[in-house]
């Protein structure tokens, strides 16, 4: 990643492609929505409410990121989508159950105008899932050429100068890398022959990428985690990165974790159960589409607490990850965890945490922000992998051979000095002698 030598304004209409419009995507619409009218704030998102400081403490600048770097700004927006199910973004969000209709009266006619475009949809992908509201044309090669079609068809009736695409559909059964993802080539031939390793995901991606659209994946799926994604990412100059929104129990222990890695506190057991009632507890309730998902969250403990460098504090740590469907509670997720740490002398202690969040209210910032600052990256001449998104990531794609970080505090160090270096501003390293020059 080079440097900017120039960094384009946002001039113009973006447009935000959304694969899925169901609780996160009609929640992060409706947020724009209210936010762009004054009626409610955008919490939550560091684009719209978040600081960055710079050069040293003394020196008292801290503008907002919105102030500090070009972002596309919430009146620019536009927004389109595909879902397999046909009602309109305010329908969705009715059903959804995740905004009051105080919030959804004021956009009611916003809302209903988005109609989702049909799905790319192959069942075998999403067992649980059944709808109408699909494309029935040839291969999985014609599949491309159709969601191409919607997006070219889009940008031009909307007036729109530029467009990213956030994934926001439902998770996806366990894929693993295989021959048809080694390149570009490869991968072509198996979207003409239908390859059962090509999902609905990465038909999506593949056409936004021919695009040259940059593409976020907010699901555990493998989709552009592989190495013909990111060679057309490369070629196509256009950025990418994933995979699975970081929001309820994932946040919580990318928080709790550094901490008790950084006091040199042991960890032996770390027992992790969710309840949730959404269309996305429906889908994991396949053990296909949940092995994605365990996949994606067993990963984090490992990396931040590095039981190979301390073996005696984490060597034997007992993970277990458990999400249950339970219709009730609809997006009204319940993430409860069970710590068993132990201290001075090997004395033991635990530490109980019950987090009943809101995954869509937790996810829809997670969106704004992914495509605002990839809209950014686009024209600062970024290309493939995005790391410094890390962030918002519970599997944050990587250069081929390095290892993903999962420290929330290291990853936002990580997204707001690669601002300042997009900016030419001094990166904040924390040395001594800032204090005193």
């Amino acid at each position: 990643m080079q440097r900017p030598q120039t960094l384009s304004a946002p001039e113009g209409r973006l447009a935000v492609f959304l694969p899925g419009l169901g609780a996160v995507s009609t929640t992060f619409i409706a947020g724009c929505l209210l936010s762009r009218r004054g009626l409610a704030r955008p919490i939550g998102s560091l684009t719209q409410t978040g600081t960055i400081r710079l050069g040293k403490r003394t020196e008292s600048r801290t503008p907002r990121i919105s102030d500090f770097v070009p972002l596309a700004r919430l009146e620019d927006l536009c927004f389109a989508a595909w879902d397999l199910y046909p009602e309109d973004a305010y329908e969705s969000a009715v059903q959804a159950n995740v905004l009051e209709a105080r919030h959804l009266e004021p956009i009611r006619e916003e809302l209903a105008a988005i109609r989702p475009m049909p799905a790319v949809f192959y069942p075998e992908y999403v067992k649980r899932l059944h709808g109408t509201n699909v494309k029935t044309v040839g291969s999985k090669a014609d599949m491309v050429e159709a969601v191409r079609d919607d997006v070219r068809r889009f940008r031009a009736a909307s007036g729109c100068a530029r467009a990213v695409a956030v994934w926001c559909g439902s998770t996806e059964i366990y894929l693993e890398p295989s021959p048809a993802h080694a390149s570009i080539a490869s991968f072509e031939k198996a979207l003409l022959e239908n390859d059962p390793s090509i999902s609905n995901s990465m038909i999506y991606a593949w056409a936004f990428l021919k695009e040259g659209v940059p593409f976020a994946n907010g699901a555990p799926n493998l989709t552009v985690d592989v190495p013909a994604m990111q060679e057309l990412a490369r070629e196509m100059q256009t950025p990418i990165c994933g995979k699975d929104f970081k929001t309820g129990q994932t946040l919580m222990k990318t928080i709790l974790a550094p901490g008790l890695k950084a006091r040199m506190l042991g960890v032996r057991g770390w027992f992790s159960t969710n309840i949730l009632g959404n269309r996305d507890g429906e889908v994991l309730d396949d053990p296909d589409n949940f092995k994605s998902k365990e996949v994606s969250k067993l990963g984090v403990l490992e990396h931040i607490l590095q039981p190979s460098v301390y073996p005696e504090l984490y060597g034997d740590l007992y993970h277990k990850v458990r999400i249950n469907y339970y219709p009730p509670r609809g997006d009204a997720k319940e993430g409860w965890d069970n710590i068993d740490i132990f201290g001075w002398l090997g004395y033991p202690m635990q530490i109980k945490v019950d987090f009943l969040c809101r995954d869509s209210i937790l996810a829809a910032p997670i969106v704004l922000d992914l495509a605002l600052f990839l809209d950014l990256a686009q024209r600062a001449g970024f290309r493939g992998v995005q790391e410094w998104l890390s962030f918002y990531f519970k599997t944050p794609m990587t250069a081929p051979g390095l290892y993903p970080e999962h420290d929330l505090f290291i990853q936002l160090m990580k997204l707001k000095n690669t601002l300042r270096w997009m900016m030419g501003e001094e990166l904040i390293t924390h040395l001594g002698h800032e204090y005193y020059d």
